[in-house]
């Protein structure tokens, strides 16, 4: 087969699905390869590596420097480029697809549907924009990969496809995520600004991620005698400012730290720096940061519905994530309990084991045999 993946939708400061783009090309190209003809479309320089020495693989530059000049790129410019490579199968990493007829398969993958659940996390174009790409996407696609059985589901009742054209491909930690010695993480956090003790929660700062109950629980914590800090790693979005404004009503300056976006090859250290990770969110269609901090041995809080359950586990200590009271409950036993901690650690790396980039290559070829033979609607 000759496969092009278009990687254009990853940001400047990857996170989420930028992370699983970067991840998956990087698996397939280190995973069996070998075996069929790639073209990798990107605006970065996150693949130029693997093609060294390398008749397989190919990096497509492309310049669109924003969202819009992107799409129009995606709809005139790239049908006719997967032509002249003679591309079989062509694998959108992001909601979107060319929807010109085309001689060539298409893959897309959905990462969620927060837009249909949580319309109040996006601004209302960007929902709109969402919402409307993703439904045409999905009309046009030989098969749609998404990342848990939740957004499977979701998927299913949102856009209203057939079931056998959804296929679920876990994504995983990457193997940068393991445990670290907490002296060697503790020197990494401190270049941050990050000082022990601390609990972390890491994701964009919008309101899916839940953090004004996760900011109020911490505020009763501290009521109660408990000093550690909670430390919110992620890029600026839409809303943020809320966040801000509550650590300031709650006069937790001191105790809520915003370090912004952190360097993909530090995150390890400052997930096993960290006495609990939390992320009580109210939607995830993957929750990669559970799976990274199991991986670094880290005790993880996540909410009890949705994908992160579906992901911990029993890897994790779930709560509902609509109860301040139970999140609160919750971290005061991972702070609290030596013995729930040394489990959780234990339960965790065992959790994270079971996810692997390799096992995700090889599940989304297998999607690209099927549609290739004209079975992308069936198991």
């Amino acid at each position: 087969m000759k496969i092009a993946i278009d990687a254009t939708s990853i940001p400047p400061q990857p996170a989420g699905a930028g992370v699983y783009a970067i991840e998956l090309v990087r698996a397939l190209a280190g995973h069996g390869g070998r075996r069929d003809g790639y073209a990798v479309f990107s605006r970065g320089a996150w693949f130029d590596d693997i093609t060294a020495g390398r008749r397989d693989w190919r990096i497509e530059r492309v310049r669109a420097p924003s969202r819009p000049r992107r799409s129009a790129w995606e709809q005139t410019r790239l049908p006719a480029r997967l032509r002249a490579l003679g591309i079989d199968v062509l694998h959108s990493t992001h909601h979107t697809l060319p929807l010109a007829p085309m001689r060539c398969r298409r893959v897309v993958t959905v990462h969620d549907v927060t837009f249909f659940r949580i319309p109040a996390r996006y601004p209302p174009l960007r929902r709109l924009y969402m919402q409307a790409s993703t439904q045409l996407a999905a009309a046009v696609a030989d098969a749609i990969i998404v990342p848990s059985a939740v957004v499977r589901d979701d998927v299913l009742r949102a856009l209203g496809v057939a079931a056998a054209k959804v296929h679920v491909v876990y994504e995983a930690p990457a193997p940068r995520f393991a445990p670290i010695r907490k002296d060697d993480a503790a020197t990494i956090a401190r270049a941050y600004g990050i000082e022990a003790p601390y609990i972390l929660s890491v994701g964009s700062l919008e309101p899916g991620k839940n953090r004004a109950r996760l900011i109020r629980a911490l505020h009763a914590l501290r009521a109660e005698g408990f000093g550690q800090r909670l430390v919110i790693v992620g890029q600026r979005a839409w809303r943020y400012a809320e966040e801000v404004a509550l650590v300031r009503e709650l006069g937790l300056q001191d105790r809520v730290i915003f370090p912004g976006y952190v360097r993909d090859e530090h995150l390890p250290a400052l997930y096993a720096a960290a006495d609990a990770f939390a992320l009580p969110a109210l939607y995830e269609g993957f929750g990669l940061p559970v799976v990274e901090a199991m991986a670094c041995g880290t005790p993880v809080l996540t909410s009890n519905t949705g994908a992160t359950a579906e992901i911990a586990a029993d890897g994790a200590l779930l709560v509902d994530p609509l109860s301040v009271a139970a999140i609160r409950d919750g971290l005061r036993s991972l702070l609290s309990d030596a013995a729930l901690r040394d489990d959780l650690h234990v339960r965790g790396l065992k959790r994270a084991a079971e996810f692997s980039w390799e096992r995700a290559a090889d599940e989304t070829r297998a999607v690209y045999e099927r549609v290739a033979m004209g079975a992308g609607a069936g198991p």
